[in-house]
């Protein structure tokens, strides 16, 4: 399994922008445990779940449903 890395601050997030203080209080619905952001992707990542929750025009989408599994 692939540990998500951060790009430089000049590469625009994949997923749109996400406000720094939203990162800071979101967590996995599935396990309640926190979350990575993963800006190349564009996901927060739930390494506990294994699971990745898309961002959507800077919006977070929190439903294990549209969650990628991870390998």
């Amino acid at each position: 399994m692939s540990t998500p890395t951060d790009t430089p601050a000049s590469a625009p997030p994949v997923g749109g922008p996400v406000d720094p203080r939203l990162l800071e209080i979101l967590v996995c619905p599935v396990t309640k445990g926190p979350l990575v952001y993963d800006r190349q992707r564009g996901e927060l990542v739930s390494e506990k779940a294994g699971l990745a929750y898309p961002i959507r025009d800077g919006i977070p989408i929190m439903l294990p449903d549209e969650a990628r599994r991870l390998d």
